[in-house]
């Protein structure tokens, strides 16, 4: 009864936690596998007792297990992502190439303030929220979150981080 309940959160869920994953490592198959390690570990969690929002708990593995890889290797493997990968709508070439620069200044973060990150914007959650999917505070999440604007604001304006919109108009003579 609770491998069918699980199978069909999985069904449910699991190309939402694919995306969770590739906004969390920037490549997809790296999200496979961090999705494919938490499920399991949920699996086992979930035979155990019961699981009150099973969505929250694999969100909170995820982002854990990203963090661990992190600390073992002191940086976690991450691919930018392509413009091509991303939708281009009405918005013209320029939207994707400044997503892109975004997806790829998100990638330098570190694994909490990235997480806080994609949590927030990406997936919507408010802080307390957030601050229930990573076992922390209402208050870390807020500074997490700050801390990682900041920086996010300062990597965006690096001349160095091509294709930003920083560099685009100083190169073009603008502000």
């Amino acid at each position: 009864m609770a491998d069918e309940k699980f199978a069909e959160f999985v069904a449910g869920s699991l190309s939402r936690l694919l995306r969770f994953g590739h906004a969390l490592t920037g490549d997809p198959e790296s999200a496979a596998d961090l999705v494919q390690e938490a499920l399991a570990r949920t699996l086992r969690a979930w035979r155990r007792r019961p699981i009150d929002d099973p969505s929250a708990f694999v969100r909170k593995v995820m982002v854990n297990l990203c963090a661990s890889a992190w600390r073992r290797r002191r940086a976690f493997p991450v691919a930018a992502v392509s413009p091509a990968e991303l939708p281009a709508g009405s918005d013209g070439i320029e939207r994707v190439d400044d997503r892109d620069a975004v997806w790829r200044a998100i990638a330098v973060l570190p694994p909490r303030q990235r997480a806080v990150i994609v949590l927030r914007y990406y997936d919507d959650l408010s802080e307390a929220e957030i601050a229930a999917v990573m076992g922390t505070s209402a208050g870390t999440v807020k500074s997490q979150s700050a801390r990682a604007l900041r920086r996010l604001e300062a990597l965006l304006a690096e001349p160095g981080l091509a294709g930003t919109p920083g560099q685009r108009d100083r190169e073009s003579g603008g502000t």
